[in-house]
């Protein structure tokens, strides 16, 4: 269970994120919606602690995050995997040693600066690529590839840090529908079959709808909305979004999300 208690983030005399009250329970898929410079990214970023909190706390399964430390912290920044908008993949590494980095809490710091990784590291991280088709790719430079490919890997990665927890600030973002589509289809079934909560920051409600068990709306660092996707009615997205309510509810027609055992293969094809 991850409870978020009166989180606040101040800059300067702007609160980006403020007194925030949430409760998440374990497996959940949440989409957090809202309008650019909600405090959406300010949040996720907060619970992997990327950036500090101006008060409040954040707790997980009672273990109070806004406390850790050092070597708690960065174990911590693993069991709470970040997404990111732009992939952060190092271009000139290839696909498999890019993944292999999510598994830098697990392994001293020479084995990563020598590139000596354990063969079940490499296990780890081959098996991450092979939940998504794209094993193949594992000696192919990070920057030879899609955008689609390399969201997917920076998802593969993430899942070689065994988190139990994913923040995925945007991940669709820069992407077409075609492989928006695939993205999301791949963190549902990390979801689903791994039974991982994810948090994921949403433009689209078109989107957040199709995909999420609950959607967390914020305005002006404010949670304003919090409850299942049918009940975010037309009117109640018109009040969050305000102008921008037409762009982001006008968004293309999404398929229902693939099954969740059928792993990814049509996806893989079409990226």
């Amino acid at each position: 269970m991850l409870v978020i208690e009166g989180l606040t983030r101040r800059f300067g005399d702007k609160e980006a994120v403020s007194n925030v009250d949430l409760q998440i329970g374990d497996g959940a898929f949440i989409g957090v919606i809202g309008r650019s410079g909600a405090g959406k990214s300010t949040l996720l970023r907060m619970i992997n602690r990327l950036q500090e909190p101006s008060s409040g706390r954040i707790l997980y399964n009672g273990q109070d995050v806004t406390a850790l430390k050092g070597r708690a912290l960065r174990e911590w920044r693993a069991q709470a995997a970040m997404i990111f908008q732009q992939f952060n993949l190092v271009g000139r590494l290839d696909v498999l040693t890019n993944v292999l980095m999510g598994r830098l809490a697990a392994v001293p710091a020479w084995r990563s600066l020598t590139k000596t990784w354990r063969p079940e590291d490499r296990a780890v991280a081959l098996s991450a690529l092979d939940q998504f088709d794209i094993a193949p790719l594992a000696a192919q430079r990070a920057d030879s590839l899609s955008g689609g490919q390399q969201q997917r890997v920076a998802i593969a990665r993430a899942l070689a840090q065994e988190p139990s927890l994913i923040l995925a600030d945007e991940p669709i973002a820069s992407l077409d529908p075609r492989n928006t589509r695939i993205v999301m289809d791949a963190l549902l079934r990390i979801n689903k079959h791994f039974g991982i909560t994810v948090l994921c920051n949403l433009h689209s409600l078109d989107l957040a709808r199709t995909y999420c068990d609950r959607l967390v709306g914020m305005a002006q660092g404010r949670v304003v909305f919090d409850g299942a996707p049918s009940a975010l009615t037309d009117s109640v997205a018109h009040d969050l979004y305000g102008l921008e309510a037409g762009e982001v509810m006008d968004t293309p027609q999404v398929r229902q999300p693939a099954a969740v055992d059928a792993g990814l293969p049509e996806a893989a094809a079409m990226a």
